[in-house]
């Protein structure tokens, strides 16, 4: 970080283009979190990026901890990304035909996941899941798909049921537009939970096609799986013949650099893979064992297609973002800031008296507003949010930038250091006292 100073405060800037922004655009922003909603005030509009850093459009310096929400563990503008992506589209952005640079980038990515024989690369997260949950039924037969309670796995209408993230955030129903036809073959229990999972398929399990499960929870905040839950679920997988699907779009390289399934020692049948795996630009992908990938069209009958999957540019990103993560300790670099970062906010919390708890696996973190650790989506509703808005804003005056949502993760990069930490501690002195 060249320029340590900031200059919190100044708002004009953003305040006119957020003004600017709502005439055009609902609620002024392209993904409901950005619009401050959960947490009040006007969402800063961002200019550049910086290492682990954020200027907004008045020239205030925020140390940056949402980092797109996850996928720029190498921090902003990271020299060996920019240049595979100044050199890729001298070449062309897009051909609409396959390049090798898919072939490098599914091989790599097939090399570091268990799970995984062949990917198919895809534009976003959603779409991924999507297509998953479309491939679980068709290989089983089976119409029915079990999630969790405040797992989010995109805006796809049959998974826009008890979601978390966004949709908690705003406070809003599952979704006006979403019929309930379209989620009847969604069944729903509680995260971590492994009994009520026992009870539903000793009832309806051979209608059952897949679970699908975030394997650390992150979109209602950091929520870690109780000891043996993810094992269970394979188990009764096994026992009734569905399908473990792991959405590791925000886990994928963020709670381990292989991600969820080697951290907990449970391979799936099927994953889910996003955010890391593009290095900053839309790229997501899906994969697991090859009888399964194999019923995916061209090679079989389950159709998905899509215009932008695996171009250039994206795959360029997302080589050039795991082949720097391969340097020995870089990962663990980030995983150490964001340990750090987490006993800073307890210590600071507990000084000044106010109950918090910090939940991390690897590279996020989330601090609850709550005397108790938190294991449930339930849980998680009766943590204070206003305290956190509080919380929010002073650190965003200090120049901090935390998720805009007590129901989000926070992210760490492997150039955030110690200075980052110094300026995180000296705001956390007076977080409190605001």
């Amino acid at each position: 970080m060249t320029d340590t100073r900031i200059a919190p405060g100044a708002t004009a800037a953003s305040e006119r283009l957020f003004a600017a922004a709502q005439r055009v655009l609902p609620g002024g922003v392209n993904s409901p979190v950005r619009a401050f909603k959960g947490v009040g005030g006007v969402p800063r509009f961002m200019v550049r990026g910086e290492g682990p850093c954020l200027i907004d459009a008045d020239g205030n310096r925020y140390v940056d901890l949402v980092l797109s929400w996850g996928p720029l563990i190498l921090g902003h503008a990271h020299p060996r990304v920019l240049a595979a992506l100044i050199e890729t589209a001298r070449h062309g952005t897009t051909f609409g035909t396959p390049t090798e640079l898919e072939v490098q980038l599914a091989e790599r990515v097939v090399a570091t996941f268990p799970g995984l024989d062949m990917v198919r690369f895809v534009s976003s997260g959603t779409e991924a899941v999507m297509s998953v949950v479309r491939l679980a039924r068709a290989a089983t037969g089976r119409r029915l798909i079990l999630k969790f309670d405040g797992c989010y796995h995109g805006h796809a209408d049959a998974l826009l049921a008890a979601a978390g993230s966004g949709v908690a955030t705003l406070g809003l129903p599952d979704s006006p537009g979403v019929t309930p036809a379209t989620v009847a073959d969604t069944l729903v229990l509680a995260y971590n939970d492994l009994a009520a999972v026992e009870t539903l398929f000793a009832v309806r399990g051979d209608e059952i096609a897949a679970i699908l499960v975030e394997p650390v929870a992150g979109n209602m905040g950091v929520v870690p799986p109780a000891a043996g839950f993810l094992q269970g679920l394979r188990n009764i997988t096994h026992r009734y013949k569905a399908l473990l699907v792991f959405d590791e779009v925000m886990t994928g390289w963020r709670v381990h650099p292989q991600g969820a399934q080697v951290l907990y020692g449970v391979t799936p049948d099927l994953t889910c893979l996003g955010k890391v795996i593009g290095g900053g630009l839309p790229a997501a992908a899906y994969g697991g064992r090859r009888d399964l990938m194999e019923l995916v069209a061209p090679a079989g009958p389950v159709y998905q297609a899509g215009t932008l999957s695996g171009n250039p540019i994206a795959m360029a990103a997302g080589l050039a973002t795991l082949e720097e993560l391969r340097q020995p300790g870089l990962w663990q670099r980030a995983a150490d800031w964001a340990q750090r970062a987490g006993t800073l906010i307890a210590a600071a919390a507990e000084r000044a008296g106010v109950p918090v708890v910090v939940q991390r696996v690897g590279t996020m973190f989330t601090p609850f507003f709550s005397s108790t650790p938190v294991r449930t989506f339930a849980e998680v509703k009766q943590t204070d949010r206003e305290a956190y808005s509080r919380f929010f804003h002073a650190l965003l005056e200090s120049g901090i930038y935390l998720p805009p949502s007590a129901f989000e993760a926070s992210f760490t990069s492997v150039v955030h250091g110690d200075r980052e930490l110094e300026l995180l501690e000296a705001a956390l002195t007076t977080a409190w006292q605001r």
